[in-house]
């Protein structure tokens, strides 16, 4: 099945050529569309063909600010990237993929709901263990709303004088306040722990405050995103801020068949995708683990001549793949 991208340039130049044979085959699809409940995506076609047609197919919005930095060192306190994947190319539990695209659905139409007084979703919390695709599904948000990802990097943001971390999150905020973006704070239990945590001293809790008032009163049209692995030692109160939280996990069978279909696209191969056993040999792995065993596994294919990939090439990469696990799980 082509990509919600594909789809959209395809429109775009059909609608150009004014057929209207094209009209009633796209008119079509895009009632084929709805009834799988990808409204984002039959509106956008829908838009494309009628009217209102964004200027280029899937054009971003050109990033065009100065990084802000951190003045101790002079670190930038955020990286700013271009989103190259989109829903093709990550598996979610249904319940993921639904809230996402009720997200991407809002987000796309925040001037209809303004037009009532509402806001669209606009923060999000993802929670999980690593390698289980937050950044990805951040990413794959970015990709469909034609945004820049800025990822917010903690290791610049938390500095070792007295207010200075409060400082960059206020210059972060204020970046975002002259834009529109996704924006990814990554490991955000860094700053949002506990503020009863009697490990931690009075300056770390002044942070987690001052978070707070800036999320709060954070007006931009950004779409905020924090991801933590260890959503145990968030602060109660950051939970109430955020609109959706998100939880990501190890994939299941189902899910492991479905990554292994998305990450073998246009690769040759001789592996039973369907059998039980198969399967249950990748149980356990990240979403990451299983990509990393993925492209071990072509490139030894390749480096060998072969013309498919096979299950002996297969084995060999995830038992590497095990290795490597075990040996990190020690350190």
């Amino acid at each position: 099945m082509p990509s919600g991208k594909l789809l959209r340039q395809l429109v775009k130049v059909g609608a150009e050529a004014n057929s209207q044979e094209f009209a009633r085959l796209v008119d079509a699809l895009i009632s084929e569309e709805r009834a799988k409940k990808h409204h984002l995506l039959a509106n956008d076609l829908e838009r494309i063909l009628y009217g209102e047609r964004p200027a280029g197919p899937r054009q971003l919005r050109r990033f065009s600010y100065d990084v802000p930095a951190d003045k101790e060192r002079g670190l930038p306190l955020l990286e700013v990237r271009e989103p190259v994947r989109d829903f093709q190319d990550i598996v979610m539990s249904d319940e993921n993929r639904s809230i996402g695209e009720e997200v991407l659905l809002e987000q796309s139409r925040s001037e209809i709901l303004a037009s009532y007084g509402l806001k669209p979703i606009s923060r999000l919390l993802f929670c999980g263990p690593p390698g289980c695709g937050k950044t990805l599904a951040a990413e794959v948000m970015a990709s469909e709303l034609c945004l820049e990802l800025v990822i917010i990097r903690f290791d610049a943001v938390i500095s070792s004088f007295l207010g200075e971390t409060a400082a960059n999150l206020r210059r972060v905020f204020d970046f975002l306040d002259h834009g529109r973006f996704v924006a990814l704070f990554d490991e955000f239990d860094a700053i949002g722990k506990a503020r009863e945590d009697a490990a931690d001293h009075g300056e770390l809790k002044r942070v987690v405050n001052s978070f707070l008032q800036m999320m709060d009163s954070y007006r931009g049209k950004s779409l905020l995103v924090a991801a933590t692995n260890h959503e145990r030692l968030l602060d109660k109160a950051l939970w109430r801020r955020f609109d959706e939280v998100m939880m990501f996990d190890k994939p299941n069978l189902e899910q492991i068949r479905s990554l292994l279909m998305v990450k073998l696209r246009g690769v040759r191969h001789e592996l039973p995708e369907d059998d039980i056993s198969f399967l249950n040999s990748f149980k356990g792995f990240s979403h990451a683990d299983i990509e990393r065993i993925i492209i071990k596994a072509v490139k030894m294919m390749v480096l060998k001549g072969r013309e498919f990939l096979t299950m002996d090439i297969l084995d060999d990469a995830r038992k590497r793949e095990e290795s490597r696990l075990h040996m990190t799980a020690r350190m």
